[in-house]
C-alpha cells in the first residue's frame, strides 16, 4: 500500500506540471525509477526545491513551453512581486520596458528590442550568467539598495569609464577609483562601503572570497580559493563593463522589482525555467 501511495504521489507531481514521461535509458518508467530510488535510500525529498530537483531536473524531464508561459503570467512565480508580463508584455518599447515581450515564446527567444537590443539567453546553454539568469538571481549591490536608486550616478560612470579604458593600475585608479569601494554611501544613500563585505580572498570572513581593497584583489576576482586561482570568477573584464560583474551588480536590479534580497535565488520555478532554456527553449 505504501509503495502504491508513493507511486501515486510521483505520478501526481508530474501530471500537475503537465509533463510527459521521456523515454527512459532502461525499461523502467519514471515512477518505477523514483520508487526504486526511494527504496534504496538514494533520495530524500524535503520541501519544494528538493522535489523539483529529484523528480524533474535530475531525470531531465522535458519542460513544455505551456508551463513557462504560465510562470511569466503568474504573480510571485519567481519571488514576491507582480507577474513579469505586466512590465514586459510587448516588443513595443513604448508599451513595455526595453521592448521585452515575455508573453510569447518568440518574444522570450528574441529578447529586448529597444536599442541596444539584446537576447536575454542562448537556447541550449546554461542561462545562469545570461541576462535572464542575472536578473532572477543576482542582487544589486550594495545589498539592499533601493530599486529606484539611479544606475548612472557619477561613481558608477567613473567605474564604467575605468573599465572601458582597460582597467589600468595607474594613479587615476589609486586616487579616484579604489576609494569608491571603501566609502560609505558611494552608490546609494544609507549603504555601506563595498569593502565592508569584500575585503579578503578568504571566506569567511569575506563574501565570495572577493577582495575589493587592492587592484590585485579586484583583478583576481571571486571564489579563487574555492575554484582555484586559474578558475576564479573575473569581476572586471578590461574594456567591457557590460560583461564585468562589478558593473553588473551596481546597475542591474533583481526581478521582480523590489524583491527582498534574502528571498531564495534558486526558486523552484527559476530552476525549471533554466532547465527549459538548457533543453533548447522549445516553443512546444
Amino acid at each position: 500500500m505504501l509503495d502504491r501511495m508513493k507511486g501515486g504521489f510521483a505520478a501526481t507531481a508530474l501530471l500537475c506540471l503537465g509533463l510527459a514521461n521521456p523515454l527512459a535509458a532502461d525499461t523502467r518508467t519514471l515512477s518505477q525509477q523514483y520508487l526504486d530510488d526511494v527504496r534504496s535510500g538514494a533520495i530524500v525529498i524535503e520541501g519544494d526545491s528538493a522535489a523539483v530537483s529529484e523528480l524533474i531536473l535530475k531525470r531531465d524531464i522535458p519542460i513544455p513551453y505551456s508551463y513557462i508561459a504560465q510562470l511569466f503570467a503568474t504573480p510571485n512565480a519567481f519571488g514576491s512581486g507582480p507577474a513579469c508580463i505586466i512590465c514586459h508584455g510587448s516588443n513595443n518599447p513604448t508599451h513595455a520596458y526595453r521592448g521585452l515581450n515575455l508573453s510569447t515564446c518568440d518574444g522570450l527567444r528574441n529578447g529586448s528590442t529597444e536599442q541596444p537590443a539584446r537576447a536575454i539567453f542562448t537556447p541550449g546553454e546554461d542561462p545562469k550568467n545570461a541576462i535572464i539568469g542575472r536578473r532572477l538571481r543576482a542582487n544589486r549591490m550594495p545589498l539592499g539598495i533601493a530599486f529606484n536608486n539611479p544606475t548612472d550616478s557619477a561613481p558608477i560612470l567613473a567605474i564604467k569609464e575605468w573599465i572601458l579604458a582597460g582597467a589600468p593600475n595607474d594613479e587615476h585608479f589609486t586616487k579616484e577609483i579604489l576609494p569608491l569601494f571603501a566609502t560609505d554611501n558611494t552608490f546609494g544613500p544609507d549603504t555601506p562601503h563595498c569593502t565592508t563585505c569584500h575585503f579578503s580572498n578568504q571566506e569567511p570572513p569575506s563574501f565570495h572570497e572577493l577582495n575589493l581593497t587592492t587592484y590585485e584583489g579586484i583583478m583576481l576576482g571571486a571564489d579563487s580559493v574555492a575554484k582555484g586561482v586559474d578558475n576564479a570568477t573575473k569581476v572586471i573584464i578590461p574594456g567591457d563593463p557590460e560583461a564585468s560583474k562589478v558593473f553588473q551588480h551596481l546597475t542591474e536590479d533583481r526581478m521582480p522589482p523590489g524583491i527582498d534580497p534574502s528571498e531564495d535565488r534558486d526558486h523552484p520555478n527559476t530552476q525549471i525555467l533554466f532547465a527549459w532554456i538548457k533543453q533548447g527553449a522549445k516553443c512546444e
